[in-house]
């Protein structure tokens, strides 16, 4: 007989990674699908990129790192964070990981016992529901709506946090909503945050370059709770490298020695040659190497958001940031076509992947059952075609 752990057993599997399997399944079997299922840019990684990391591979970088990362790195973080965040940073406060989701495990599973509460604004990223769990925290869900632009108010969170209240995690620019805090809003959730001194936030600004607004703020720009928040950044949205795997932390020193505790017994260092690669990311003109994807998901987003607000039933607000929207679809519950009745945001999204051949993600695994995640980060001519069958389809439904 096999037994998995009860722990294996809890937790979810990702919906946003099993979706694109099944779109992945579908189109091996010959079919048309566009999906509109996996947060992953559709450019290429920039050329003096790749060249850093030939250049690493001809040098030999090819041993392991250091488990937090090269010093070399750490530094150009901190130089990074002082540059486009005004955050001071010591290279021992830096830890490099496997992609930022281990920078986020690393960090909850070094700050919550069982029992601690994690609250997490929604609409959240599927995996900080499930890291949570893994760590045996208790999620605490603070529901927002579209008419706030899927913000919280200081007067929520304040309302969220008792004794049991250990870590909040949160993003903004937001996946899956696209939504970005203002420095007002900023302020007024961390005079809130202030009044806690045990208590933490992970802020994950994974997609601070992909922003139409204007300069990005950190929340730990706010001085009196810099020392209760931990920052997480990477390079796979704003530089177009998913596939390296690089995420990274600033924080306190006590809890980076944590993390980098916790990850000598998991992964060790991440891959040396991503590392030599992100080194030269880093040290560039962000504004100037990021500037045609922004440019391009600015316009994707408003092809997008044009097209959805001609669909009867949707409610769509101007997301300004990310490359996301996160349409209210509720109003098809209920509905059906061919004999099978909409039920849900999940029921929606698959009966866009089977009957449009579009795939989505229900906004279910958000903690946001009455939405639908659509990314743009693929081309208008798909983008065109996906929101041609996403209207057919949902004309179908009666």
């Amino acid at each position: 007989m096999n037994t998995l752990s009860n722990r294996i057993n809890n937790l979810s599997e990702s919906a946003t990674i099993a979706m694109a399997q099944r779109s992945r399944e579908l189109k091996a079997q010959g079919l048309d699908i566009i999906s509109l299922s996996l947060g992953e840019p559709d450019f290429h990684t920039p050329d003096f990129v790749k060249e850093a990391a030939k250049k690493a591979i001809d040098e030999n970088y090819t041993t392991y790192t250091p488990v937090p990362g090269y010093l070399e790195l750490r530094e150009a973080i901190c130089n990074k964070f002082k540059r486009d965040n005004g955050l001071e940073y010591k290279p021992e406060q830096i830890v490099v990981s496997t992609g930022a989701k281990q920078s986020i495990a690393n960090v909850v599973l070094c700050l919550i016992d069982p029992g601690d509460e994690v609250i997490l604004p929604a609409p959240y990223w599927v995996s900080y529901y499930e890291i949570a769990k893994l760590a045996e925290g208790v999620p605490k869900v603070i529901e927002t709506s579209i008419d706030a632009d899927f913000k919280i108010s200081p007067d929520q969170l304040a309302a969220a946090i008792n004794h049991k209240s250990k870590l909040m995690i949160f993003s903004s620019p937001c996946n899956p909503t696209g939504s970005i805090y203002t420095d007002e809003e900023l302020e007024a959730l961390a005079e809130v945050i202030a009044k806690h001194r045990d208590f933490y936030v992970i802020s994950d600004e994974i997609y601070e370059y992909i922003n139409f607004r204007g300069k990005h703020t950190s929340l730990a720009k706010f001085g009196r709770i810099k020392e209760q928040v931990i920052t997480i950044n990477g390079l796979s949205k704003g530089f177009a490298m998913t596939g390296w795997r690089l995420g990274y932390i600033g924080a306190p020193t006590w809890i980076a020695k944590a993390c980098n505790k916790m990850q000598g017994q998991f992964t060790s260092g991440t891959c040396s040659i991503t590392q030599r690669a992100a080194i030269a990311a880093l040290e560039a003109d962000p504004m100037e190497a990021t500037a045609e994807m922004r440019k391009a998901f600015e316009s994707r987003k408003n092809l997008v958001v044009s097209e959805l607000r001609k669909v009867d039933g949707l409610q769509v607000n101007d997301p300004p940031g990310a490359f996301y929207v996160f349409p209210d679809v509720s109003a098809y519950f209920g509905k059906s076509y061919d004999g099978k009745t909409i039920g849900s945001a999940e029921d929606l999204s698959m009966y866009l992947l089977n009957e449009a051949l579009v795939a989505t993600v229900g906004g279910e695994a958000f903690g946001s059952p009455n939405c639908l995640r659509i990314s743009y980060a693929t081309s208008e001519e798909n983008l065109k075609e996906a929101l041609k069958r996403i209207s057919n389809a949902l004309s179908q439904l009666s």
